[in-house]
Parts: C-alpha cells; sequence; structure tokens
C-alpha cells in the first residue's frame, strides 16, 4: 500500500469514529426520549407548500428533520404538502419537492401526507371553536382587517362582527362553504385578543374564500384553511411529536399551542425553532425566485445558475456535498449569512474525491509539431483520479497536430508567466517537453491561427528515463480525435452579497450578474467524453469541475456545465 492509500485509509477510519454532531434541537429530542415522552417514539416532519421549487434552504429543514428519524431508532419523517392556497399550487411542484428529496437519499415511506387529505376534518375543528365561541365570520375586507389590528405599539379594534351569536356564526361559515359568497367578503376568524402584543393572536384568520380549483380535491372546497391553522393540526393529526420550524415562525407558536389548547385533538405536538439558511450572493425566497422564472431572468427554476435543488442538480452538485455542507453549518438559534464559499468548498472536497479526470481545451488554438512524424499517433496513460487508488487509467491520443488552450500562450510574456511562449519549452500534461519556434497569424485579423512547435522524443512522462525539468505544464488535446462540445460556464446569479437587502432603495434584479453565463461553443474535448450520460462529473484537468447536461445535451451535441472553479475566485477579487 501506498504511503497516500495509507493516509487516506487513516483519515477515512477517523472520520468514521467520530461521533454524531449535535445541537439544541438533538439534545432536545434526546432528553425526551430519556424522559419516556412520545412513547420513545419520534416523528417529525418536513412541510413545504407545493408553490414552487425547493431551493438549498429548504436542504438544510429536510436534512434535519429526515436525518434525525434516520438517527432515531424507529423515528419516522412525513413528507406532508401544506396545500392550502390552490391559486399557487401546482402538480408540477408536488412532483418536483418529492424528487428533490429522494435525491438528497432520504425516503418517506410508500406515502405522502398532504394537508388537503384533512379539510374535511379542519372544518370540523373549525366547526368547533364557532361551537364553543371561540370563533366568528367577518365581514371586514382584508385592508378594513388590516386597520383593524392596530400596530406592534398601538392595541387594535374588535371586528364589528365579533359578538354574533354561535347559530348565525354557524350559518354564515355554512354559506361560505356552500359559495354563497365571493372571494373576500367573509372570513373565518379565531377570537383570542385584539389587544395582544403579539400581531398574530388579534383575532387571526383561521377560514378564507377562495373559489379556484384544488390541485387534488378539484371544485370540492370554495373555503380554505389558513397556514397557521392548518399546520399544528396536521401535525397533531399526524402524531408528529417535534414540529421543527424556521425562526420566523416563533411569534406564530403561541397561535400553535393556542389553536391545539381549545381543540381536542390525537396528540400534542411540540413547536421548535432554528434559524433558516441565509447565503451569500443567493436569494432564498420562493417568491423572489419565481419573479426570476417569470422575467425570463433565468431559464427555469432548473437553471443551473438558480439556488434550486434542481438548479444546482442540473449544475452538477453532489446530494452528499449538500449534505455534509448542511451539517457543517449547523443548527443555531441565530439568524446569521453562510458564505456560499463554504457550500462551494464542501462541493469541491466531495468532486475532487469522486470525479474523472478529463483534458478539455475550452479556447482552443492549433499547435503543430513540426519534427513528430505526420500519420503517428500513440497512446498516453492518463490516471482518471489521483485521490482514488481504484480509479485506473485511461488512454489518451496523440498526434502531430494537437489543440492547447490559448490562454496557455504569450507572445511576450510577463516574468511570471511559465506557460508557452517563443522560444520556451513547457511540458505536455502526461507527454512531451515542447519547444515554441513559431507563430503563424491570420493576415488580415492578425490573430493567432497556429503555432509551431517541436517536441523532444526523449522526454515523454512515465518513460523511466532521466529528463530535464521545466517550469510549466499545459493540457492538450488530439486535433484529430478530440470531440467538440458547447460549454457554459456559469457563475454566481448575484454580484451583491445580500442581493435581497433593500435598505438602500434598489431591488434585488439590479444587482444580477451579467457575467453569470458565458457560452463557449468550439470546445474540444478528449474522446473518452463520447457518449458521456447526462449528468456525468468530471474534472476537467486545470479548468475546473463540469457535468454533461441533463437537458440540453444529446449524443450529437455535448452540452457541458461548469459546476464550480478549482478554487474560489470570487476571495481573490475581494482582496
Amino acid at each position: 500500500m501506498s504511503n497516500r492509500q495509507a493516509n487516506t485509509e487513516a483519515s477515512k477510519r477517523e472520520a468514521d469514529s467520530k461521533p454524531e454532531s449535535s445541537d439544541f434541537i438533538r439534545e432536545i429530542i434526546s432528553k425526551d426520549l430519556q424522559q419516556g415522552m412520545d412513547e420513545g417514539k419520534i416523528v417529525t416532519r418536513f412541510p413545504p407548500e407545493p408553490n414552487g421549487y425547493l431551493h438549498i434552504g429548504h436542504a438544510k429543514s429536510i436534512c434535519l428533520n429526515f436525518g434525525i428519524s434516520e438517527e432515531n431508532t424507529g423515528a419516522v419523517c412525513h413528507l406532508r404538502f401544506d396545500d392550502t392556497n390552490p391559486a399557487k399550487e401546482e402538480t408540477e411542484y408536488v412532483d418536483s419537492i418529492k424528487e428533490d428529496v429522494k435525491w438528497l437519499g432520504f425516503e418517506f415511506g410508500e406515502k405522502e401526507f398532504y394537508a388537503s387529505d384533512y379539510f374535511d376534518r379542519l372544518h370540523e375543528y373549525a366547526v368547533q371553536l364557532i361551537r364553543d365561541g371561540k370563533a366568528f365570520v367577518c365581514d371586514l375586507t382584508k385592508a378594513e382587517i388590516a386597520e383593524y389590528r392596530g400596530t406592534p405599539t398601538v392595541p387594535g379594534k374588535n371586528s364589528p362582527n365579533r359578538e354574533r351569536s354561535v347559530e348565525e356564526n354557524l350559518t354564515l361559515f355554512d354559506k361560505m362553504k356552500n359559495g354563497e359568497f365571493a372571494d373576500g367578503e367573509k372570513t373565518l376568524r379565531a377570537k383570542i385578543d385584539m389587544s395582544s402584543p403579539n400581531m398574530h393572536m388579534r383575532d387571526p384568520a383561521i377560514y378564507r374564500i377562495r373559489k379556484t380549483l384544488h390541485h387534488r380535491t378539484g371544485d370540492k372546497w370554495v373555503i380554505y384553511p389558513m397556514y397557521d391553522f392548518t399546520h399544528c393540526l396536521s401535525d397533531a393529526i399526524e402524531g408528529i411529536t417535534h414540529s421543527l420550524c424556521t425562526l420566523e415562525f416563533e411569534v406564530h407558536r403561541p397561535l400553535y399551542d393556542w389553536v391545539l389548547d381549545h381543540l381536542s385533538t390525537p396528540s400534542r405536538p411540540r413547536q421548535i425553532e432554528f434559524a433558516r439558511l441565509n447565503l451569500s450572493y443567493t436569494a432564498l425566497s420562493k417568491r423572489k425566485l419565481l419573479q426570476l422564472v417569470e422575467n425570463g431572468d433565468v431559464s427555469g427554476w432548473n437553471d443551473p445558475r438558480m439556488p434550486t435543488l434542481s438548479g444546482l442538480r442540473r449544475r452538477g452538485y453532489t446530494p452528499e456535498s449538500i449534505r455534509k455542507f448542511c451539517t457543517q453549518i449547523g443548527v443555531t438559534k441565530f439568524n446569521s449569512v453562510t458564505d456560499l464559499a463554504r457550500l462551494e468548498h464542501s462541493l469541491r472536497e466531495d468532486l475532487n474525491k469522486s470525479a474523472h479526470r478529463v483534458m478539455a481545451v475550452l479556447k482552443p488554438v492549433k499547435l503543430i509539431l513540426t519534427n513528430y512524424p505526420e500519420d503517428q499517433v500513440e497512446e498516453m496513460e492518463a490516471v482518471n483520479n489521483p485521490e482514488d487508488p481504484d480509479a485506473g487509467t485511461r488512454l489518451l491520443p496523440f498526434s502531430r497536430e494537437l489543440f492547447i488552450e490559448r490562454d496557455d500562450f504569450m507572445e511576450d510574456p510577463p516574468k511570471k508567466f511559465f506557460r508557452l511562449a517563443p522560444g520556451r519549452e513547457v511540458r505536455l500534461r502526461y507527454g512531451y517537453i515542447i519547444q515554441c519556434n513559431a507563430v503563424v497569424k491570420n493576415p488580415d485579423t492578425g490573430e493567432i491561427e497556429e503555432l509551431h512547435c517541436t517536441y523532444d522524443p526523449e522526454t515523454k512522462s512515465g518513460s523511466g528515463k532521466p529528463t530535464r525539468k521545466v517550469k510549466g505544464t499545459i493540457h492538450w488535446v488530439s486535433v484529430q480525435h478530440s470531440i467538440p462540445a458547447e460549454v457554459r460556464l456559469y457563475d454566481r446569479l448575484f454580484t451583491k452579497e445580500n442581493p435581497t437587502d433593500e435598505k438602500d432603495g434598489t431591488v434585488f434584479t439590479e444587482h444580477l450578474n451579467s457575467d453569470s453565463l458565458a457560452i463557449l461553443s468550439k470546445c474540444r474535448i478528449e474522446p473518452s467524453m463520447k457518449g458521456a450520460l447526462p449528468g456525468a462529473r468530471f474534472q476537467f484537468e486545470r479548468i475546473g469541475y463540469f457535468c454533461v447536461d441533463s437537458i440540453d445535451s444529446t449524443p450529437d451535441q455535448l452540452v457541458i456545465n461548469r459546476t464550480v472553479t478549482l478554487r474560489d475566485a470570487w476571495a481573490k477579487r475581494k482582496r
């Protein structure tokens, strides 16, 4: 075993021996289990609203909720769709959410859950609140309700309809259910406290009229429960033990508890809040992401520049890198912004271990070895992945005419330019040392068309013969054997670290990065890439990590996306 293999095995054993990371939520659950609460069975849930595609922020919640279920014997995590707003929900979103959860490596069993499955029971609970004098039908418009609610420092005013009799409220609510009123004409509101310092407790709406077809229930309902009413009751119906929410729902918890306190439910879940993921140079709002899609600023929800899981998947992110990132950033009670570079670092670490190496020339210029036999082709042995001893090697065809990167040649190079220049020697990766002797330019444009070089046949890499050293090594592909490809160079979508902070009077779309996508159409890639399957990931040596586009690539025309650069180029820009 080589030293590198031994070190790799030692590092793996050390990593495997480390205990699972803990956080305040896991500590709460551990304590509950020790005290015998919930009969020793933990039930969590991930409850997305199917009104858009999941993004990297949702991945943190997915990893937390499903991760806890994996870590505790007998625990389960429900995938539940809070589908209470038919105007914004679509089956497309449901399907994408299920795909994303599975792609991250989590199983939710044969059945997913839907809030719409409980519409009949939720209606019964609403009727019970009316019977108990805890809810009333209100005639105020949306604007009037907002006016009556007051401000955080000024108490609200009671609705003129607050003291309706139980019988009248039951009759009006039944008419709401039967479609006898227009959208927005009436709402059902909980009767709590209009002077509460918590604005969410000032007689919140729990049902509204919305005459819109539902993607699952069709036209059965014209009234739909509000999220705060639905969420806690869905948790109780499903036997959720720990309802884990992001920190913005902390002020909603008193309402969550109030509803459960005033109704007889099958179980009593507990809501616990944690800080959501905020990522630099990124917008993590489904509303804003939808705006980008509808404005045509991106090609769709799965545009590789989008922070959606489908966009990250198409760009070449691995589920392992995302899960590791979510573990590393941890779970806390404090809002903060995580640098996007941390996510990219996690990705590079994973791809460095798993991605095969490939030679690709993105901006080609022809190089002719004038002293190399015209009809000769030989094969150079290349390592597939130096980080993986089992990855093996591949053979690269080498011939008289090659392509190299245009950026690897300069006619008048600066002092520390160690690549090819007139009269200078470099090594061709896995090949020979060459020297540039002449530059052929287009007489009309002055653009370099060919580089004429000579090679030293005694300097072949891996030959075992002593050879002189040169400072530069460049990559190449054979003109005759390489295959064409379109390469899309993706970069960060925004130039501002916090693009959604609009305190300076700007809107987030003003900070879109005009250089977030560059399309190179004349790229050449080594022949081993022929037939590469959509989604396949590679490292283009000396350039970065790339993957075959899962939508636009065809067997006849490879389309390849840059996943991430080899190094953090943005860190250099900041200095």
